[in-house]
């Protein structure tokens, strides 16, 4: 049975911490804890915990129903679901929704990257962030709901965000036992071809292992050969599921910074 958490004290942490999907998802109990609707977390069977976020379905566990899985999911029809590859497969052949690959790279820093600190915003305004990611993320959220959600992370200490020569972005999305997400990585339409993305993401590696910390990210197969050329190691392989009849959905999704 799939029933909505209450109470943080209900959820395995421990466990949660064993997968990448299970990390974000504690991310965000630790970020909002259960008493927001817009963030609202589910346990199916004995170990596995569900996340709606907005309009993303995130699924970490081992243990589904796939009536009832195939029921919530149903219900809900969110924009993407992530995560558990077994509950993917079995919601796969939901009308309206379609298969994109993905591999989780773990970021490699280089030691002779000439790259000057004093080009990198620490502490950037979140309107100059979005204003980069708006003119690469054709699904972004709108600006309300990201800036409540980004600014929140921030003010809890979950997330950073990164910008770079005022061009070029990224924000970890979690840093959890040294093991950290990175993601909203995009340029500015008017800086693509410039390396700006190349030399900041090797920076950014360096900057992390400094910390002896780990950092890995997603990319959709049209920005493999990206992360593959400036010496980023595929870690894992998965697919997602994203509804098809979105009016935002675009062509172009995931083809960021193709020239640098």
């Amino acid at each position: 049975m799939i029933r909505q958490i209450m109470d943080k004290s209900s959820v395995n942490c421990e466990k949660l911490k064993s997968t990448c999907c299970g990390k974000r998802i504690l991310s965000n109990l630790e970020a909002y804890g259960t008493g927001y609707d817009f963030c609202r977390f589910y346990l199916s069977g004995n170990d596995s915990v569900l996340l709606f976020m907005n309009d993303t379905l995130l699924i970490s566990g081992s243990e589904f129903d796939g009536d009832e899985l195939s029921g919530f999911a149903g219900m809900h029809r969110p924009f993407r679901i992530e995560g558990n590859q077994k509950a993917l497969e079995i919601l796969s052949g939901m009308d309206g929704y379609h298969k994109l690959h993905r591999n989780l790279f773990k970021l490699v820093g280089d030691v002779n990257t000439d790259i000057d600190e004093n080009d990198i915003e620490f502490n950037p305004s979140l309107d100059e962030v979005y204003e980069i990611l708006s003119e690469g993320f054709p699904n972004l959220l709108d600006y309300p709901l990201w800036l409540a959600d980004t600014s929140h992370r921030i003010r809890h200490g979950i997330s950073r965000v990164f910008v770079y020569k005022k061009s070029t972005t990224a924000s970890v999305v979690y840093d959890i036992d040294g093991s950290v997400l990175v993601g909203q990585v995009a340029t500015r339409i008017s800086a693509r071809g410039s390396g700006y993305a190349r030399r900041f993401l090797k920076w950014l590696a360096m900057y992390l292992e400094k910390q002896n910390k780990t950092a890995f990210l997603n990319a959709l197969d049209t920005r493999e050969s990206f992360y593959r050329e400036i010496g980023f190691e595929a870690y894992e392989s998965e697919y997602v599921l994203e509804r098809t009849d979105d009016k935002n959905e675009s062509a172009v999704k995931g083809k960021l910074n193709t020239n640098d």
